[in-house]
């Protein structure tokens, strides 16, 4: 078992390769270390000195009066793996490696010595971060190594003197420069660190193991991720579900999602940046809150530690201002991130009303005005707000530039914060002084600069909640018997790299998909005309062949045939085919009543190398390639998780009435993405890709119909592909 706490709290630390020059990494690290109250021992290495800055140094690990917690080396890389063998035989359990040089360079040296660096931290059972890591900072211990100048002597006191809330905040980056830019950006706003632990090169450590161990700890509260990518996407999942059900939010910047970002992904740290829908998909799933840069993380991070236990029940939000215009900037800013601002109740209106000068307004916003302000404070028109039973937070717009009105009305902000059962947020439009800062935190108020950002911050606090308490709703997916999913997965292990719809069909009516179509394979004309008079309804001919995917291109379809019509038309679809794939095997011709008209969308399972199967929906037919409006979830999912993805659809108004048609079935839509999903997880190891398209869904009631359905198996998928209608 790896013993993580060795690194992050450890009594005792070797600096291999300490220097006293301090204009060297190698002396700065030491010196940085030195400049904080840590309790434990530090000892240099260093083969040339006796003596690194004021301490006996030892000539090698070996030498050491102990063995040692941690070892921090920052030495040459082509020394480090010998060194690290050295630290095992010593007995040391936990690493820094800070030098860089490995598989982040081009050539095979890096990545070997790296292999290498891996294999000795698994023999010795060592917790080893790093290479080409920035260092790490236990703030609780004052124990900073790393050569950050953010952590200099001179650039402040690593604690505030009144932080914001009672929680803690721990960082971890496989961006160096980026951890610790966090800390050094949140200084000004108060917020107390526990940890930061910025990754490298993760050739042993990754993040989901020193978050794994941080939610064991216990002692941080909210976690900033900034990823790269993720090395191992079960122990992440793993790590991020702990973390959402203990109410820890997770906090992310993903970087590396465009062209140019995964180029710079790859010289860096030597990952592959992942697809980026992809990981949103995962994030949702799992409670992540993506960020958008480091002042947008910041702001969800000070709402959480602000608000704690407290978060929005909704998304109703009451303004307060004493200023029109910057209350009706909040109201924008609110509408824009999906924030309701709802006309307040005439009880809560009366009492405002008592209140505001004939000037003013109670509806709101609520611009009380700065008379009003004057007369009774922020914190007593916030109050009255938060009483109304149409609100689920607050947000008080104030001008912080002066703290003396903030410092007259503090006693009352506190007892606010202390009573209100419901969250409340202050943005400050002009720049805030320190005190007023000091004395907002104080009191346990969150304060923005941004009302955009205030009003990000309400609406994924709420949203955090809700996905909170919709884990204790979600119901198990129910299984085929298990029969059929033996049966499912025998004809898979034998069937060809991709099954055309006649092939696919029955393995997806096993779970309930697409049953009782009503389609036939004719392999003749007769065939055909006999199948079509059967069923007695203008039906399709669709050429059937693994090696032709893409029927509609081939000219292989035929579209609402009268039953006279099919003999004509069935050997006018077998000659496209043959014309566009001489070579194709063709299994015969599939005739197949054609569906009632309805809403198109599609369904689909697409593979993603990192994270494995992901469900898919969006608009069908050929507008799912022209639009791309499509919502991604990893599988599998229960009803409203799929009616949750359906809502983050673009198209999602599609499904509802519109022009006197009546609203399509979304419940049945849903049902059939549930049962899709729970096909996929079924068979993971099997399927690489299906697609549902079109799929449409017919008025309430009514259900769905899938026009053409195609599965690929795993060991053959070409990446990224996706089918038109057919």
């Amino acid at each position: 078992m790896l013993d993580i706490g060795k690194m992050l709290w450890p009594k005792s630390v070797a600096v291999v390769g300490a220097s006293s020059d301090l204009h060297s990494l190698r002396g700065r690290i030491l010196e940085i270390i030195l400049s904080h109250p840590f309790t434990g021992k530090v000892y240099p290495v260093s083969r040339s000195a006796a003596d690194v800055q004021g301490l006996k140094a030892y000539p090698s690990v070996e030498a050491l009066p102990e063995p040692v917690d941690l070892a921090i080396l920052i030495i040459p890389a082509e020394f480090v793996p010998a060194e690290l063998e050295r630290c095992g035989r010593a007995g040391i359990k936990a690493a820094v490696i800070l030098s860089s040089g490995f598989a982040e360079e081009p050539g095979e040296t890096g990545a070997r010595m790296q292999d290498e660096i891996a294999a000795t931290a698994r023999r010795y059972d060592m917790a080893v971060l790093g290479p080409n890591s920035e260092g790490i900072a236990n703030i609780e211990a004052a124990f900073c190594a790393t050569f950050s100048p953010v952590l200099d002597r001179q650039a402040g006191a690593i604690r505030p003197t009144r932080a914001l809330g009672k929680g803690q905040v721990s960082v971890i980056a496989q961006s160096g420069g980026l951890g610790f830019a966090f800390f050094d950006r949140a200084r000004p706003r108060n917020l107390a660190f526990r940890h930061i632990v910025t990754m490298g090169n993760e050739a042993a450590l990754e993040v989901a193991d020193v978050l794994d161990y941080m939610l064991d700890e216990g002692g941080t509260d909210v976690f900033l991720l900034v990823l790269e990518d993720v090395k191992s996407s079960d122990k992440f999942k793993r790590a991020a579900e702990k973390a959402l059900a203990a109410g820890k939010p997770l906090i992310v910047c993903k970087i590396g999602q465009s062209e140019a970002g995964s180029r710079a992904v790859l010289s860096h740290t030597a990952a592959l940046a992942g697809s980026g829908a992809a990981y949103r998909a995962i994030f949702d799933r799992y409670g992540l809150i993506e960020g958008r840069d480091l002042d947008d993380m910041l702001d969800l991070c000070v709402g959480f530690l602000a608000v704690g236990d407290r978060l929005p029940a909704g998304k109703r939000v009451g303004i307060c201002t004493a200023s029109g215009g910057a209350g009706v900037w909040m109201a924008d800013a609110c509408a824009a991130a999906g924030l309701e601002v709802p006309v307040l109740d005439e009880e809560t209106r009366k009492l405002l009303d008592a209140h505001i000068p004939s000037y003013g307004t109670s509806q709101n916003p609520i611009d009380s005005t700065a008379q009003g302000v004057q007369k009774l404070g922020y914190a007593t028109f916030a109050r009255l707000v938060a009483q109304s039973p149409l609100i689920d937070a607050v947000a008080v717009v104030v001008t912080a530039r002066r703290s003396a009105f903030l410092e007259g009305d503090l006693q009352k902000l506190k007892d606010l914060a202390r009573d209100s059962q419901k969250p409340v947020f202050m943005w400050t439009y002009t720049l805030p002084a320190a005190r007023s800062i000091e004395i907002l935190n104080e009191a346990g108020y969150p304060l923005f600069t941004g009302a955009r950002g205030c009003a990000r911050t309400i609406r994924a606090l709420a949203d955090y909640r809700a996905l909170r308490e919709s884990l204790s709703h979600r119901t198990p997916t129910a299984h085929p018997p298990q029969q059929a999913r033996e049966k499912v997965s025998a004809v898979l292990a034998t069937a060809g790299t991709a099954l055309s719809e006649w092939q696919s069909r029955p393995l997806l009516a096993a779970y309930g998909i697409g049953a009782g179509s009503g389609e036939t394979l004719a392999r003749s004309a007769d065939e055909a005309v006999a199948a079509a008079n059967k069923l007695g309804r203008l039906v399709a001919l669709k050429v059937q062949s693994p090696d032709i995917l893409h029927k509609t291109e081939a000219g292989a379809v035929a579209l609402n045939l009268a039953p006279g019509e099919v003999r004509a038309a069935y050997a006018r679809v077998l000659a496209d085919a043959k014309h566009y794939a001489p070579d194709a095997r063709i299994e015969g011709v599939l005739v197949q009543p054609m569906a009632a008209p309805g809403r198109e969308f599609m369904l689909g399972i697409s593979r993603d190398p990192r994270w494995g199967p992901l469900l898919m929906v969006g608009l069908g037919g050929v507008l799912v390639e022209v639009l791309e409006d499509v919502a991604l979830a990893p599988v599998p999912l229960d009803r409203d998780s799929a009616l949750a993805l359906i809502g983050k659809l673009k198209g999602a108004a599609l499904l509802g009435a519109h022009r006197g048609s009546p609203p399509a079935d979304i419940d049945a839509l849903a049902e059939m993405m549930v049962q899709l999903s729970q096909f996929a997880a079924d068979h993971v190891n099997e399927i690489a890709e299906v697609d549902l398209n079109p799929v449409i869904v017919h008025p309430q009631g009514k259900g769905v119909s899938v026009v053409d359905a195609l599965i690929v198996r795993h060991d053959a998928a070409p990446s990224g592909r996706r089918r038109a209608a057919e």
